[in-house]
């Protein structure tokens, strides 16, 4: 009875060892050496590329209003007869119609994860002359800026083609 009581801690022990410390060490080894930026977080000089940022200004391109909340994940359940969606909506509407651009739906509205990094290419270029403006610039340079940042469905078939708001502000500051 001893014998196999021992031969059992001993193989619960290995396989504790192995499974528990070896394994994830070789996945984190691997992580770091393949994907070592992802791995990390996605970094960014100004945040993580993974989660929407807020940003001030009419000189900035602005993503989703939730990313402006990012420690509130997830989506507000809020459905379309919803009052309170209404009106959040009209405001946001309100808000971009007064700063002179035409919003389009993926500017006013919530994504489902709430920290959504990404716009619609449609957004983007919504958004073109009132940051132009805004920074004096040509709007074909702020509009060849925002073609050189859509990024097209993932695979060339997943999903559809977005821009990522934080890497195409961070190229909008370094453009003069």
């Amino acid at each position: 009875m001893l014998t196999h009581l021992r031969r059992a801690l001993v193989v619960s022990i290995f396989f504790a060892v192995l499974l528990g410390l070896g394994y994830p060490l070789a996945e984190t080894g691997i992580a770091q050496a393949a994907f070592s930026h992802q791995a990390n977080g996605s970094i960014a000089a100004n945040g993580s590329t993974l989660i929407g940022q807020q940003w001030k200004g009419a000189q900035w391109f602005h993503g989703r209003p939730d990313a402006y909340t990012p420690m509130a994940t997830g989506g507000t359940n809020l459905g379309p007869r919803s009052k309170q969606l209404e009106a959040s909506v009209a405001k946001q509407i309100a808000a971009y119609k007064k700063a002179g651009i035409t919003p389009t739906p993926g500017l006013v509205t919530t994504s489902g994860s709430g920290v959504d990094p990404d716009i619609s290419p449609a957004a983007a270029y919504a958004q073109v002359d009132a940051v132009a403006r805004a920074r004096g610039l040509p709007a074909t340079s702020v509009r060849q800026l925002v073609a050189a940042h859509v990024h097209g469905p993932d695979l060339g078939f997943l999903g559809s083609s977005y821009v990522d708001v934080l890497q195409l502000n961070d190229a909008l500051s370094q453009l003069r």
